[in-house]
């Protein structure tokens, strides 16, 4: 599994994982040694606090994929920095989305042809849970 995970990046490492129902949800760790903020770009190894940060992507073997990561939040050692903290980043999720940006697109190819309450219903029933407002405002941006 931990190889499946090294797809999404290679500073993320598998812990752990569950199924319940139709979802599978896989818990994840950064294995980084340092983190640079992304205001001023200065490396911190500072840790400030944990927090989980909760996402979906494409589904696997016919089941919904949540990852479960165990995000860090950290202190920058730039004092001339504006911030003085800030949360870990990776490439494969741009900052507070919900959704990997694979499975973005999986979800503008099958809505762009029907309504977003037939997109919705399919998404829900066999991809993840996105709501219609979710998917008009992907839309728009595509």
């Amino acid at each position: 599994m931990d190889e499946f995970i090294k797809l999404l990046d290679n500073n993320l490492s598998y812990t752990s994982h569950e199924i319940l129902g139709d979802t599978i949800f896989i818990n994840i760790v950064s294995n980084r040694q340092q983190v640079f903020c992304p205001y001023c770009g200065k490396s911190s190894v500072k840790t400030h606090s944990y927090y989980e940060r909760r996402f979906q992507d494409i589904p696997m073997h016919g089941k919904k994929v949540q990852y479960v990561l165990h995000n860090r939040k950290m202190f920058c050692s730039n004092t001339e920095c504006s911030y003085a903290t800030f949360a870990e980043r990776f490439d494969f999720i741009p900052a507070n989305w919900k959704i990997t940006q694979r499975l973005k697109e999986e979800i503008v190819n099958i809505s762009i042809n029907v309504s977003s309450l037939t997109a919705s219903d399919l998404l829900r029933h066999h991809i993840a849970n996105v709501g219609k407002s979710t998917i008009c405002n992907l839309l728009k941006k595509k």
